[in-house]
């Protein structure tokens, strides 16, 4: 298997997404529409985004079968009771227009409901064929072990931050013992690693962008990454990683955690749009 897929659990992960997060009406159903159509076969989007309808549209009207796109969505902070779990994720299948999801992640810790119900609830969802894994999103080790005890179904994946600024190096220690994908959100720092002087250095040896070298450099950790995109040539560009490799020292010297260009992507991404 080429580094174009993540292998886990018997189950080949399209390393590259597409991130859908604050992406809505036209421009989510055209961002996700031209990924489909370059070759992006993993999108990512939650309930929370809502932008679910739009990309059901978009993978409903592609010339790609359902069954080759590795669809992603999220429970929403207020839908973690039993009951809620069920009927919210009848509601995002209606939207997406299709049968299942292959992963349905608990979005973030912040919730009052036991964390072993809205487990138990997405487990019965794996028993219908309605969710084929199951994961969790934003979740430290320790948290990440107690839904790993508590899941009768695997916990497939530990969605999180990950970037050149922001180290995860204790979590990707205890997913590779235990077998579990991390998946990296906002891999570009909200934008922050575009002019990064490192970054742009060594994408010079390569004929690649910051951007790139920052994605390739998640990419040989063996995570997943779903960067959100919207004009054509960035889509394109964010899949366009597969054919060069970073040496070991180059790999050191873009690992720089830095809270101050931490915060600074954060602020950045949520700014107004």
């Amino acid at each position: 298997m080429s580094d174009e897929y993540v292998s886990v659990r018997g189950t080949d992960v399209p390393a590259v997404g597409l991130g859908t997060w604050r992406l809505t009406g036209d421009d989510c159903y055209g961002a996700v529409s031209t990924a489909l159509e370059l070759g992006y076969r993993h999108l990512d989007t939650a309930q929370a985004y809502g932008n679910e309808r739009q990309v059901g549209a978009a993978l409903r009207e592609a010339e790609v079968d359902r069954e080759d796109v590795f669809l992603t969505t999220k429970l929403n902070v207020g839908n973690r009771g039993h009951d809620a779990v069920l009927r919210s994720t009848e509601k995002s299948l209606a939207k997406l227009d299709t049968s299942y999801v292959d992963l349905l992640l608990i979005h973030n810790t912040a919730q009052r409901t036991p964390l072993g119900e809205t487990l138990d609830a997405m487990n019965t969802l794996v028993d219908r064929g309605k969710v084929r894994h199951v994961g969790v999103s934003n979740f430290g080790v320790e948290q990440l072990d107690r839904a790993r005890e508590l899941s009768d179904a695997p916990i497939f994946t530990n969605q999180v931050q990950y970037n050149p600024y922001w180290s995860q190096t204790e979590l990707l220690d205890y997913c590779a013992i235990h077998d579990v994908l991390v998946t990296a959100y906002s891999p570009l720092a909200h934008g922050a690693a575009l002019d990064d002087p490192v970054l742009s250095e060594i994408g010079a040896r390569y004929g690649k962008s910051a951007a790139q070298v920052a994605i390739r450099w998640l990419l040989e950790q063996g995570v997943a990454t779903v960067p959100k995109a919207t004009s054509r040539d960035h889509i394109a560009a964010n899949l366009d990683v597969f054919d060069f490799e970073l040496t070991d020292a180059e790999r050191e010297r873009i690992r720089r955690p830095s809270k101050l260009r931490a915060l600074s992507g954060f602020v950045r991404g949520h700014l107004p749009v």
